[in-house]
């Protein structure tokens, strides 16, 4: 997609986009047979609901309609949100993904595997979990030490933590534990 077609068609979606209270990540124009496919990437703090992209595609739809921003040629609009896989890039990235783990691949060399813990204006505090046996500990990572980052994909993911509660957690296993022994 040329620059001029991508600010173009930025400058017809952005306030649609923005008007919902969503971000537009990313627009991507790709070539599918004898047709296009343009696919508009949206999120928000809250995450996306599959409604807001269906009313978002009808709007856009009815805009670029009513202009030649995406030329004669036949096309596929979808409006979808970031996959799982996205490349953590901005800020707001990283402060949407707090409590995930991440894989962080830093300037000086080297890759990180570890959880969000918080995030601010310069970087992530985050937790490194412990090997063998070990503590999880702390480590502070500015934005620019970052070449690469992406979210780990958990498939038991570790519960979120509120503030105070660490001291009850292993009552509340053994608690759980104990009406599973019960029931079973």
């Amino acid at each position: 997609m040329s620059t001029t077609q991508s600010e173009r068609l930025r400058g017809l979606l952005e306030p649609l986009v923005a008007a919902r209270d969503l971000d537009l990540e990313e627009i991507e124009v790709t070539p599918a047979g004898r047709s296009r496919v343009l696919r508009i990437v949206v999120d928000s703090d809250a995450g996306v609901q599959l409604d807001e992209c269906a009313a978002l595609s009808r709007e856009a739809s009815g805009v670029l309609d009513d202009t030649d921003a995406m030329g004669g040629a036949p096309y596929t609009l979808e409006v979808t949100s970031p996959g799982a896989d996205r490349a953590l890039t901005e800020p707001r990235h990283y402060r949407r993904a707090v409590g995930r783990l991440i894989k962080v691949r830093l300037h000086e060399g080297g890759d990180l595997v570890a959880r969000i813990i918080a995030t601010d204006d310069t970087g992530l505090d985050l937790e490194v979990p412990g090997v063998k046996g070990r503590k999880p500990t702390a480590r502070r990572v500015a934005f620019d030490e970052i070449a690469k980052a992406r979210v780990e994909l958990e498939f038991n993911p570790r519960p979120a933590r509120t503030a105070g509660a660490g001291d009850n957690d292993n009552n509340n296993d053994n608690d759980n534990n104990n009406e599973n022994k019960e029931e079973a």
